[in-house]
């Protein structure tokens, strides 16, 4: 049988089908025909959601591209690159921007959105883009229409309309021109005021968090009024006290934590005691830490320094107590009444309760401290005789019994 060469396509040229040849891209066309199906039926949106499902628009070539659905939604029409101001073309008057400046006639806006989403869910890139846009470009607006444009940002997110992430609509409120001149710290007042109309502040701090700007919200504020007073001055004259209210703790455990970090660090190197005594100092002072949050910090920070041992008792109990003695003029100084000192028992006592290792270790523990001049006499007796926190209380007061009769018969003879 011979070879043959197999047949080639060379010089012969292929048609290309019709349906496969891409119509160019017109942007300012499709805009107008958008515009003109909200002219069609005088801005009804239900009947507008219906005409877009019915229509032959290709949204999906027009994603990104500057000019979208979302766009006239906003603004009732095209815009000139970079602006607000109005392009060429057809406008409506049933935009965003020209209704009022209320939830109840911004609404209906995001209720639109959401069914046009629901059959195209792919142009949620689209309402994201054109969002972020408007946000970078906020000193483009005048009063009103930014609070329009709040109110609508904090309905889409109360209205939970799928896929829009917080991060890229919040983010660009942080830029340095807008936080300078004051605009993005009068968006996110409104934006929080609306948002907390329908939804409890554990939400609004979930969305912060999403958003990456929970523990950056004093950033919204000029470099001049960035301060805790300016902020909570701001909220609580707005309204918004539990804000207020969550920040101040916020910052509180913050505070907490560094100097936690800082006194671990010194007490694992074996610090001076005194060297220590003046960071703890130093830290309320700046903080302004309640005392009962320093003592309850100082007791964790010493006690996580020891060196526990698995199983053996003995060691655990010369280790606790090698470490209470070393460690005693710092917590001497900072145990100024009988409050305190009150507060710092409690504190052995839920450590012990709650650590197996410890339950035994908790008279040898008050006996130690008061050994060392950090518990008074009528401190001890105060908490064997009226002692309120219950965990653990029957063990420890049976355990205790027989310092606390020697402390009594001392008492006597005195």
């Amino acid at each position: 049988m011979s070879s043959k060469e197999r047949p080639t396509l060379g010089g012969t040229r292929i048609k290309t089908r019709k349906r496969n040849i891409a119509a160019p891209l017109d942007p300012a066309a499709f805009s107008d025909a958008v515009v003109q199906i909200y002219l069609d039926n005088a801005g009804d949106l239900e009947l507008i959601a219906k005409s877009i499902e019915s229509s032959e628009l290709d949204f999906s070539r027009y994603e990104g591209r500057g000019r979208d659905g979302n766009e006239v939604i906003f603004t009732g029409g095209r815009t000139q690159p970079g602006t607000t101001k109005p392009d060429e073309g057809e406008r409506h008057p049933y935009s965003v921007i020209h209704c009022e400046p209320i939830r109840e006639a911004i609404l209906p806006s995001v209720v639109y959105i959401q069914k046009i989403l629901r059959r195209r869910p792919f142009l949620i890139k689209n309402l994201e883009n054109v969002m972020r846009r408007f946000l970078q470009s906020l000193e483009l607006f005048e009063d009103n229409e930014r609070k329009k444009l709040a109110i609508f940002t904090a309905l889409t997110f109360s209205q939970k309309l799928s896929g829009l992430p917080p991060e890229t609509v919040l983010q660009p409120l942080l830029k340095d021109n807008l936080v300078a001149k004051g605009l993005s710290v009068t968006f996110i007042t409104d934006f929080f005021k609306e948002y907390l109309v329908e939804n409890t502040l554990d939400d609004l701090i979930a969305l912060l968090k999403r958003g990456k700007v929970e523990a950056r919200l004093i950033d919204f504020f000029p470099s001049s009024k960035r301060s805790p007073e300016a902020f909570s001055e701001h909220f609580t004259k707005e309204g918004l006290v539990p804000l207020v209210q969550y920040n101040e703790k916020r910052l509180f455990e913050v505070k907490l934590a560094e100097m936690k970090s800082a006194l671990t660090t010194q007490i694992a190197e074996e610090a001076d005691v005194e060297e220590v005594i003046e960071t703890v100092k130093l830290n309320v002072k700046e903080a302004k830490l309640p005392d009962i949050e320093v003592i309850r910090l100082l007791w964790d920070v010493i006690m996580d320094a020891v060196q526990w041992s698995g199983k053996n008792q003995q060691q655990n109990a010369n280790s606790a107590l090698r470490q209470v003695k070393t460690w005693a003029k710092l917590l001497n100084t900072f145990c100024t009444s009988g409050k305190l000192e009150l507060e710092l028992i409690y504190k052995v006592q839920i450590q012990c309760y709650e650590d197996a290792k410890l339950m035994k270790l908790f008279p040898e523990i008050v006996r130690s401290l008061y050994d060392l001049d950090v518990l008074a006499e009528d401190t001890i007796l105060h908490w064997f005789r009226k002692g309120s926190n219950p965990k653990g209380r029957q063990t420890f007061v049976k355990s205790l019994e027989p310092f606390v009769k020697w402390l009594e018969e001392a008492e006597e003879e005195e």
